[in-house]
């Protein structure tokens, strides 16, 4: 007896076991568990992006490098004369014209030089003077005087004027020399650190001079290009002068723009590279001798381009490749080539086409065909008025 409860309830046990199995994959409940999987895998959330339009623009086209900015004119300004410097009448650093008075040399010796050769021609002029009133007197003789009393006295008065032009051009030598004692300035522009302190003794034979002068207005920068770019370059030159822009090292902040004036006349062999010169009007200063620069050389523009943000282009193994939005906010893969890119904006010649949409980021989740929730980076109105996000 006690074997057939056994077996009773281990048949008991076992449908037991089937029907709560049979109910847990199978009943109502897993039934109602199977369909909410399905809507949840129908359901799969849109990966967050964002896009901007591709648009048709003019894009220029720069030749990008490294300068040097120069002073339009730099002169290293020395003495003429000899002597001990009384005066300096500038400060290092200041703006100067030209002719504004640099240095004064002790001038009196100078000024004595000058008094002696006025002295030595009043001089002459007092002997030219009797001289002729000789030759007067022995004019009026006649045939009293002998022709050759009145051929001396002629000779005389003409060694005599010749005397009195030596005296003029003594003077103005003794004149020059004096005026050489104020150093005045060549050209217009900044003064340089002093050389030379009151007191000191200057030669006109020194080479180290006194200060140096900077033109900055204008002032000119130095830069290369590729040979390769020279007929490209030339070319444009000879339509009308070509902007350059010079901007810091880093390429963040613009500090000028002016216009190519030279193309130097031979290519650097060693470095494949031409030698330029830009000019700069400079009237707020923000370019300085010595400076170095980044230079930008517009050599032409593209009419009506495709334009893209270079955000929304992505590199892989076969090419460059960026992801659009379609009118199902679906992301298509596009194959692209880029021409030109500057400024954060790129030149596409194929692969896509004004007005469509591409998104900028977010593209780290994105697979062909994915679902995306667009948000335009644009901040024109207009541009995120075409885009309604999710």
């Amino acid at each position: 007896m006690s074997r057939l409860i056994r077996w009773v309830l281990l048949v008991s046990a076992v449908v037991a076991l089937g029907y709560f199995g049979w109910q847990r994959y199978y009943g109502p409940e897993a039934a109602a568990k199977a369909a909410n999987g399905q809507k949840s895998a129908a359901r799969v959330p849109a990966v967050p992006v964002t896009i901007a339009p591709v648009v048709k623009a003019d894009f220029p086209v720069y030749l990008t490098g490294l300068g040097s900015v120069q002073g339009f004119n730099t002169v290293l300004v020395r003495t003429r004369v000899d002597g001990q410097i009384d005066k300096v009448a500038f400060k290092e650093g200041q703006m100067v014209n030209q002719g504004d008075l640099l240095v004064e040399i002790d001038p009196r010796p100078y000024q004595a030089a000058l008094d002696q050769a006025k002295a030595k021609k009043e001089q002459d002029e007092a002997n030219i003077a009797n001289a002729n009133l000789d030759l007067q007197r022995y004019t009026k003789l006649g045939e009293f005087a002998t022709r050759q009393q009145l051929d001396t006295q002629r000779s005389t008065v003409a060694q005599l004027n010749a005397q009195i032009a030596a005296d003029d051009a003594a003077i103005y030598n003794a004149q020059t020399q004096l005026d050489y004692t104020q150093v005045k300035s060549p050209i217009p522009g900044v003064a340089g650190l002093r050389q030379v302190d009151i007191g000191n003794i200057v030669n006109a034979s020194t080479q180290s001079g006194i200060v140096t002068i900077a033109q900055v207005e204008p002032i000119a920068v130095i830069f290369t290009a590729p040979e390769e770019q020279l007929p490209y370059i030339s070319e444009a030159q000879a339509l009308q002068p070509l902007k350059v822009i010079a901007l810091t090292t880093d390429g963040k902040k613009t500090l000028s723009e002016g216009s190519l004036s030279v193309i130097n006349n031979q290519v650097d062999t060693t470095s494949g590279t031409i030698r330029l010169k830009a000019v700069f009007d400079n009237k707020n200063h923000a370019l300085w001798p010595g400076q170095s620069v980044s230079t930008r050389l517009l050599v032409q523009t593209l009419k009506d381009a495709t334009v893209v943000p270079d955000e929304a282009i992505q590199h892989s193994n076969d090419g460059l490749y960026a992801y659009s939005v379609n009118q199902a906010n679906k992301a298509e893969l596009r194959r692209i080539k880029v021409s030109q890119s500057i400024d954060g904006r790129s030149v596409v010649d194929s692969g896509l086409s004004p007005g469509e949409q591409v998104v900028t980021a977010g593209q780290f989740r994105v697979q062909p065909g994915s679902l995306v929730s667009t948000a335009v980076a644009s901040s024109d109105p207009a541009q995120q008025a075409k885009v309604k996000p999710e």
